[in-house]
């Protein structure tokens, strides 16, 4: 089953803040009253009775303690960071199963959250950008792949190479790819650095491994994106281009990395930027 959470931490942040308006408005002021008529009968502040008639609610005092903390994490999740967890090699080498990465909410413009609207145009994607984005085909799921083609961009991909506007993007053979933990079946695949726009990055290709080749000119306000691992990713070339609307943001730090089956923890790849 997958949870809406941004609709969960809005409809919690509502709910826990009109229930701190409402005793602030209705219960409060007479809870004082009654404090004053205490105080003028001779009670100190510290009695019992005065304690007693200052309590609120269990309902009140959840809500007004979780209240600030919901409201911060909706605000940073929807405007600023949001992490995420790799849950395939489709990325790989740049993303491995396993890492915990945060992206940048904001480097394409600032939505509201729920709605999705966008209501502040900030910077628009540029190749090579690695991006997290809801799948067009299921909305519910979010994939991460790494924009190729821009608007109006006619890209093509043949044996093993991917062209933009006729022109081929160079590929500098790096070696011979060693995997480990949950990406050692990608071992002995061909290891690429290649360069879109300003980005140079490694790929994975499988040259005896037969790909879905073909051209695609993307549309006005989509974006075409692959994978890193190009022969074990499910992306564009598949099933067309995302649109700018499910556009969630830019991935850009790799905060933990957790594959048990190579021993848990990995360090190394604490802090590592994503390019």
């Amino acid at each position: 089953m997958n949870i809406d959470f941004p609709t969960v931490l809005v409809g919690a942040t509502l709910v826990t803040g009109v229930i701190w308006a409402l005793d602030s408005m209705l219960l409060a002021p007479g809870r004082r009253k009654r404090v004053d008529a205490l105080l003028q009968q001779g009670e100190n502040r510290e009695s019992e009775p005065v304690l007693r008639a200052l309590k609120e609610s269990t309902i009140v005092e959840y809500s007004k303690s979780f209240f600030p903390v919901i409201l911060a994490v909706l605000l940073l999740r929807s405007f600023l960071v949001e992490p995420f967890r790799i849950p395939s090699g489709s990325m790989m080498p740049t993303l491995l199963v396993g890492d915990f990465i945060l992206v940048n909410k904001f480097s394409y413009g600032i939505r509201l959250p729920v709605l999705d609207t966008k209501v502040i145009e900030i910077g628009e994607p540029s190749r090579g950008d690695v991006v997290v984005f809801r799948y067009p085909k299921d909305p519910n799921v979010d994939y991460i792949k790494r924009i190729v083609g821009l608007p109006g961009d006619r890209v093509g991909y043949f044996n093993k190479v991917v062209y933009i506007n006729g022109e081929a993007v160079g590929q500098v053979p790096s070696g011979v790819y060693v995997g480990k933990g949950s990406g050692v079946s990608m071992s002995g695949a061909s290891k690429r650095q290649e360069k879109l726009g300003d980005v140079r990055h490694d790929i994975l290709v499988m040259p005896r491994t037969p790909g879905l080749e073909g051209e695609f000119v993307v549309p006005p306000g989509e974006y075409f994106v692959m994978g890193d691992n190009r022969d074990n990713s499910n992306d564009s070339r598949f099933w067309g281009a995302v649109p700018e609307a499910n556009l969630v943001g830019k991935a850009f730090r790799i905060w933990m990395n957790w594959d048990s089956a190579n021993g848990g923890v990995d360090f190394g790849r604490i802090g590592t930027k994503i390019l």
